[in-house]
Order: structure tokens, then C-alpha cells, then sequence
């Protein structure tokens, strides 16, 4: 097939995939659809579990290393302020408008046509297609869950939209939960001692503080405070302030290690939900990063998180479209993009 009919026929499952609503944690109809696609159409070798999906290409040898190509088939929910149906594919011009058409539809349907390609031709390495689920929410029924069950991975490839720009290192989360404690007593009287006083002081820390350690990729660690509880009523001194503060690490600091050191600074009872998705990279030196520069690719650090984090080995992130479309009202990606990301991918990886 050349490069116009591959296109077309990935513009064809991209719309498709669009009026199948596939938030996360409700991918099945859209795997169910992938799934026969994949397996009559591309008579594929098809393997699932629960909503996510992988092919590994015919000839697979144990002492050759494997390449895992990476894509996401679930999407966040939909923003109110769309002005289209998010659900229904909308064609205008050179433009495809649809929920998860930029992330992370144009990757998925690029990443599998590139591996039909790169499938039927000789490489030194073996090939794995990965469409994995709960991607947006981080779930631990999505690539988390499915690695265990795959051979061995040295590489990976993860598509994400960064305008067909390689990330080779993206920044880490972890959410902290945070409470101060106090005494509650009549507004009106000097008795009491309020949280919120409490914790202002431990706010203001999150708001200032420098971490000495800078990334040349990836910046500072930057933590945000994004949500604040407290009081039941407005004649009680409350008792307790929660607020919640969104921590995004570089690769200089492990999430475990900036919890410590937090923990030594605040008077609060700090809690951490998860330290499992720490920042990623990988070397420039890596063949995967080499193979990009040489097609006259900039290498850059990604501030946005992916299932990279959840990756034991070297990962690429690289994709159609643009990552400020992503999550935002009248999603799109252009058709361009999508044929464009097909012939590099292969491109790429064919001589790598």
C-alpha cells in the first residue's frame, strides 16, 4: 500500500474510533471495534486483555531486542464548552474534529499503520504494537497491568501528540494531600485556633519554594496548589484545612525523595496518593533519539505526563498533533499530520 492509501484508511478507523465514546475506564466498545479491525481486516494476531490490545510481529527471536510501539485508546471526558458534538467526527477542510482526535487518536492510528508496515519488512529487532486503556487516568488496569504479560521490552516508542518532535524526557506527578489541625471555637470569642492560619504558612512554602535541583530539559520541580477545604460554617473556628497540592518532578528527583524532604519542611500532616509515576528520560545517545535527529528532529522535554512513567526501560515520546489541543474544547488534528507521522515513523524505525 503507498503512503496516500495508508493514510486514508488510518483517517477512516480514526473517525470511527471518535463515535465510540471511550473515556477511561470505559474503552470496551472501542477495543471490541479496534480488536476486529485489527484481526479481520488486517488478519493481525490479536491479543487482548481486559480493554487493551497488542500485536507482536511475525518472526519474533529471543535474542534480538524488542521495540514496543505505544498508543492510548481511551480520552478524558468532554469538556462543556464544545461547541461541536465531541462524539461525532467532523470533517472541515484539512481538519478532523472529535474527541480524542489529537490525543491520542492520530498516534494509535498512525502507530498502527506504521506497524504493518515495519511488520512485513526485515529488522535486527522485534516488533510490538501495544493500544493500551486508562491512560488519562493513570489506571492499573492499563499498560500497568499488561507489561507483565509481554517478552522482554528494551525500548519503547510512545505516541502522544508533540508535533512529531521528540520528548526524550517528560516530567513526573504526584498528588499530595496535605491537613492542617487546629481548634474549633465561637467566631465571636478568643478561644480556638484555626487551620487555616495554619495553613497558609505551609501554602505559602508550596507557592515559594526552590528546588536546587534545575533539569536542562524539564526546568524545576513545580508544585501547584489546586484545591482548599475548610470550616462548616461561618461562626466556627475550623478545626482542620485540607488542600491538595499537584507536584510535577523532574528527572533529578525521585517522587519518594521530594515527599521526604517536603515532609521536613511543612507543619502538616502531609500524605502522598502514589509515588509511582516518577519523571522519565532517556539518552540522546539512545539509537531510538539518534534515529529522530537524523530525520532533522529537535529534542526537547515534555512538561505532560504519559504511560512512559510506568515504563522500566528507554522510552520516546513522539506524535501527530499538538499537546495544547489536547483536553480542550473542539479537539482536532490536521489530516496532514497523520500521513506526515506514518512516513516518519517508518521511516525512523525501518533503518534504526
Amino acid at each position: 500500500m503507498n503512503i496516500e492509501q495508508l493514510t486514508n484508511e488510518a483517517l477512516e478507523i480514526l473517525c470511527h474510533l471518535i463515535e465510540i465514546p471511550r473515556t477511561s475506564r470505559n474503552e470496551r466498545n472501542a477495543s471490541d471495534y479496534l480488536e476486529q479491525i485489527m484481526r479481520e481486516k488486517f488478519r493481525l494476531n490479536v491479543h487482548r486483555e481486559k480493554n487493551n490490545l497488542w500485536c507482536i510481529a511475525e518472526g519474533y527471536r529471543e535474542k534480538c531486542p524488542t521495540l514496543l510501539l505505544n498508543a492510548h485508546i481511551d480520552t478524558v471526558k468532554p469538556v462543556s464548552s464544545w461547541e461541536r458534538d465531541p462524539f461525532k467526527s467532523t470533517r472541515e477542510g484539512k481538519r478532523i474534529y472529535g474527541l480524542g482526535s489529537n490525543d491520542d487518536g492520530a498516534s494509535l492510528v498512525s502507530l498502527l499503520q506504521a506497524f504493518r508496515v515495519l511488520s512485513s519488512k526485515e529488522t535486527p529487532y522485534n516488533l510490538i504494537l501495544l493500544i493500551s486503556a486508562e491512560e488519562e487516568v493513570s489506571g492499573h488496569d492499563g499498560i500497568e497491568h499488561v507489561l507483565p504479560l509481554l517478552p522482554h521490552i528494551d525500548m519503547a516508542l510512545v505516541g502522544e501528540p508533540t508535533g512529531m518532535q521528540p520528548a526524550i524526557a517528560e516530567k513526573g506527578l504526584m498528588v499530595l494531600d496535605v491537613t492542617s489541625h487546629g481548634k474549633s471555637g465561637h467566631a465571636a470569642s478568643d478561644k480556638g485556633d484555626n487551620a487555616i492560619y495554619h495553613a497558609i504558612d505551609d501554602i505559602q512554602w508550596f507557592r515559594t519554594h526552590k528546588w536546587s535541583k534545575e533539569s536542562e530539559l524539564l526546568g524545576p520541580v513545580k508544585m501547584s496548589v489546586t484545591i482548599i477545604q475548610a470550616g462548616s460554617q461561618h461562626n466556627v473556628i475550623p478545626d482542620t484545612c485540607t488542600f491538595t497540592v499537584d507536584v510535577r518532578s523532574n528527572e533529578l528527583y525521585q517522587n519518594e525523595e521530594l515527599y521526604h524532604l517536603i515532609c521536613k519542611q511543612v507543619k502538616s500532616e502531609v500524605k502522598a496518593r502514589s509515588f509511582r509515576l516518577n519523571s522519565s528520560s532517556i539518552p540522546i545517545t539512545h539509537p531510538l533519539v539518534q534515529r529522530a535527529i537524523k530525520l532533522g528532529k529537535t529534542p526537547f522535554g515534555s512538561p505532560t505526563l504519559s504511560d512512559q512513567a510506568l515504563m522500566a526501560f528507554p522510552s520516546l515520546k513522539m506524535g501527530p498533533g499538538q499537546s495544547s489541543r489536547s483536553h480542550t474544547a473542539d479537539e482536532f488534528i490536521e489530516v496532514g499530520e497523520v500521513k506526515d507521522a506514518i512516513e516518519t515513523y517508518v521511516k525512523m524505525l525501518e533503518k534504526m
